[in-house]
C-alpha cells in the first residue's frame, strides 16, 4: 500500500510550482551561477595567442585533452582562465576516497562522522590546489613550446612571469568555481560541481547539432544516419534513465519494540544497493588511459623519432588504439569493467555495514549478523556490480562503435551521457522533493488553521 507521502508525490503538479517561492529564487540562483560560469569560459588567459592556440586545439582533436575540454565546455581549448575546470577537483576527490578506503588513519576520519567528513573535504581541497598548480605549470610550458607553421607563438612573451601568472591564474580560476559550485549546492537546485560540468557539455550540443543537420543538407551525411543516431541516443537515454535507478533493496529487520499503547511492534526499512555504483568514474579512467599514447604523440609533434624502437612503438599504439578500433574498443570494454569492480570495492564496504547493522540492532531475515551479513553483502554487491559493468560497457562502446561506422564525431559519448542525464534526474528529484516539502508545509497551514477555529 502507497504512503501517504508517496500519494502526495505522485499527485505533484506544475501548479504547485508558481506558490513555491524559495525554490523559484533557488532555481533562478542557480540559472544566474551557470550564466557566470559560461562567460568566465571566454575570458583568456593573458598573454595568449588566439589564432595560434586554434592550430592547437585542432592538432590534440581525439586525446585526453579533447575530453577534459569537453568536461569543461571548451574552455580547454580556448584557454580560458577556467581552462582547468573543476576536473583537479574530481581527480583530488577521487584519491582521497581511495586512500580513506585503503589508509588506517583517513579511514577513522571517515567514521568520525561531520567533523571527518569536514577535515576529508579540506585534504581534497588541498589536493585540488596542488594538482591544479602541477597541470597549470606543465600547460603554460607547453604553450611556450608550441608554435604553428606560420611561425605564430602560443604565448606572446614566453618566460617565467608568463607561467607564474598562468598558474595562478587557473588556480585562481578552478577554485572560483568550486566556491560556485558550493552556491549552487546551499542556495540553488541540485550539486553545484556536478551542474557545473553537465552545463559544460551541454554547452556544445547546439553546435553539434547544427552541424549534424548541416552534414545532412549538404549530403555529407545519409538522413538515414542521422535518424538512426537520434534513434540510438533516445534508446541510450532511456536505458541510463531506468539503470541509474534501479536499485536492489535488502530486507532489513529490527527487534520488537513496545510501543506508546504497550504492543510489541518489529521494525522494518531496506537497504537499497545501486546496481551501479561505480558512477561514472570507470569510463573516465579506462579512456584517459586509452588516450594516452596519442596525446603523447600530439604534443611531441615532429620531435618523435619514428625509426627509434620507442618512437614506432608509440606510432604503432597509436595505430591500434584509434577510436572506433577493435583492439581500442575490447581493452575500453575490459577497463570499464575492471574499473567498476574497483571503485566498487572502494566506495562500498561490506565488513563496515555488517558491523553497523549489527551495533544497531539490525539483521537481514535468514543471515546471521556479523560475519555471514559481510559474506552476504558482499555476494549481492559481486552480482549486481557484473549487470552494473555490463550496463556501463555497453553504454559507452555503442557511441563509439557508431562513430566508427559513421565517422561522425560524436561529442555525446557514453561518459557524456551518463554524467547528463545522472545530473538531470538528480536535479529533477532534488526539485520534486522541495515542492513535496512546500506542499506538506501548505497541508500543516490548514491543519493549524482548522484547529484555531475549533
Amino acid at each position: 500500500m502507497a504512503s501517504r507521502a508517496d500519494s502526495i508525490a505522485s499527485n505533484l503538479s506544475l501548479a504547485n510550482f508558481s506558490k513555491a517561492t524559495e525554490l523559484k529564487n533557488r532555481i533562478w540562483f542557480t540559472i544566474g551561477a551557470l550564466i557566470v560560469f559560461r562567460f568566465l569560459s571566454f575570458v583568456p588567459l593573458p598573454g595568449i595567442n588566439p589564432l595560434a592556440l586554434q592550430q592547437l586545439a585542432d592538432q590534440t582533436q581525439g586525446g585526453i585533452l579533447d575530453m577534459f575540454n569537453m568536461f569543461t565546455g571548451g574552455s580547454l581549448s580556448r584557454m580560458s582562465l577556467i581552462a582547468l575546470g573543476v576536473m583537479p577537483y574530481i581527480t583530488s576527490s577521487i584519491v582521497v576516497q581511495m586512500a580513506a578506503a585503503l589508509h588506517p588513519t583517513l579511514a577513522a576520519l571517515k567514521k568520525e562522522g561531520a567533523s571527518g567528513r569536514q577535515k576529508l573535504n579540506q585534504y581534497t581541497r588541498y589536493g585540488a590546489v596542488f594538482l591544479c598548480t602541477i597541470q597549470g605549470w606543465f600547460l603554460a610550458a607547453g604553450l611556450e613550446s608550441f608554435s604553428n607553421a606560420a611561425g605564430l607563438q602560443a604565448v606572446v612573451d614566453p618566460g617565467y612571469m608568463f607561467r607564474v601568472g598562468a598558474v595562478i591564474s587557473l588556480v585562481g580560476g578552478t577554485m572560483f568555481l568550486l566556491w560556485l559550485g558550493e552556491q549552487i549546492t546551499s542556495r540553488g537546485i541540485g550539486n553545484g560541481v556536478s551542474l557545473i560540468i553537465m552545463a559544460g557539455i551541454v554547452a556544445q550540443f547546439p553546435t553539434f547539432i547544427s552541424n549534424l543537420f548541416e552534414g545532412g543538407r549538404s549530403g555529407s551525411i545519409a538522413p538515414g544516419i542521422i535518424i538512426g543516431f537520434m534513434v540510438m541516443l533516445v534508446v541510450l537515454i532511456l536505458a541510463i534513465c531506468f539503470m541509474e535507478r534501479a536499485q536492489r533493496r535488502l530486507l532489513i529487520q529490527y527487534p520488537k519494540r513496545a510501543t506508546q499503547h504497550g504492543m510489541m511492534q518489529a521494525d522494518r526499512s531496506h537497504l537499497p544497493l545501486k546496481i551501479n555504483t561505480a558512477g561514472v568514474i570507470p569510463p573516465i579512467f579506462a579512456s584517459s588511459l586509452l588516450l594516452l599514447p596519442l596525446t603523447i604523440t600530439q604534443f611531441a609533434g615532429n620531435s618523435i623519432d619514428t625509426e627509434s624502437t620507442m618512437g614506432g612503438v608509440i606510432v604503432t599504439l597509436n595505430q591500434y588504439l584509434a577510436h572506433g578500433q577493435p583492439l581500442y574498443m575490447a581493452l575500453y570494454a575490459a577497463g570499464i569493467i575492471f574499473f567498476s569492480f574497483f571503485y566498487t570495492a572502494v566506495v562500498f564496504n561490506p565488513e563496515e555495514t555488517a558491523e553497523n547493522l549489527k551495533k544497531n540492532g539490525g539483521f537481514i531475515p535468514g543471515i546471521r549478523p556479523g560475519k555471514r551479513t559481510e559474506q552476504y553483502l558482499d555476494y549481492v554487491l559481486t552480482r549486481i556490480t557484473v549487470v552494473g559493468a555490463i550496463y556501463l560497457t555497453l553504454v559507452c562502446v555503442i557511441p563509439e562503435w557508431g562513430i566508427a561506422q559513421t565517422g561522425i564525431p560524436l561529442f555525446l559519448g557514453g561518459t557524456s551521457l551518463l554524467i547528463v542525464v545522472n545530473v538531470t534526474v538528480d536535479t529533477i528529484s532534488q526539485i520534486q522533493s522541495h515542492l513535496l516539502a512546500h506542499q506538506y508545509g501548505d497541508l500543516i497551514k490548514k491543519a493549524k488553521l482548522k484547529g484555531r477555529m475549533r
